[in-house]
């Protein structure tokens, strides 16, 4: 059975967050006049606290990656139970994604050199936040290896929901910490969603879902498709 190409709108919405992120870096990097209404917004929305520093924290390392792994773990261990042909490679994906990142980011960081917020010492190389790209790019790819791999309708929206909350916390928590300026965290958000249009692609063309069955047609074990009515 031929699986399914990936929907026209994939490329669309790749080709956005690259546009937006090429726009956000040029601002940065010239100074220009979003960068004023970034530092009036930041303003606005710092008020350190204990809360925002918790949700700042969802971003580390040492939290979001530990639950990309999980994810990774559930979907091989899926893939191969239902005898997927290279079940091996949204895993794959998901792990590239997350190795990819800090040498996307670390470049980035040095080159911009964007000071910090007055909330924090003086230093350079917030932009892009690293800490909002591991939060998309682990708990994005998460959720999409989960997704399909899940049947009830109910429990994928709550899956979405939730991996959209640990990402929206994050973000809010670093900009109300005053850790990051507001638009560090948005081109963070662009940045991640290129490496997890990535993660998707790959997770769709892999015929995961459809090789169980189709051994099962050649083997003469009756399914949904050659069973009897």
């Amino acid at each position: 059975m031929p699986v399914s190409a990936p929907p026209r709108v994939l490329p669309t919405l790749l080709g956005l967050p690259v546009l937006l992120f090429a726009l956000i870096t040029w601002q940065v990097v010239a100074d220009g006049p979003l960068v004023g209404v970034d530092e009036r917004l930041s303003r606005a929305l710092v008020h350190p606290d204990r809360f925002s520093e918790l949700l700042s924290d969802l971003g580390n390392v040492q939290v979001a990656v530990p639950v990309l792994v999980v994810a990774l773990a559930c979907a091989a261990w899926h893939g191969r139970a239902t005898g997927g042909d290279r079940w091996w490679l949204p895993p794959l994906a998901g792990a590239l994604a997350m190795v990819l990142l800090p040498a996307l980011v670390a470049p980035l960081k040095e080159w911009t050199d964007r000071p910090g917020t007055p909330a924090v010492p003086p230093a350079s190389g917030y932009y892009p936040s690293g800490h909002t790209a591991t939060a998309v790019v682990a708990y994005g790819a998460a959720t999409l290896l989960l997704l399909g791999r899940l049947r009830a309708p109910a429990v994928r929206r709550g899956l979405v929901v939730l991996g959209a909350l640990l990402v929206l916390g994050t973000s809010y928590g670093l900009v109300r910490r005053g850790y990051h300026w507001p638009l560090d965290v948005v081109a963070s958000w662009c940045l991640g969603a290129v490496l997890l249009t990535g993660v998707r692609l790959v997770d769709r063309r892999t015929p995961w879902d459809v090789s169980r069955s189709t051994r099962r047609s050649s083997s003469g074990t009756p399914s949904s498709s050659n069973g009897p009515s």
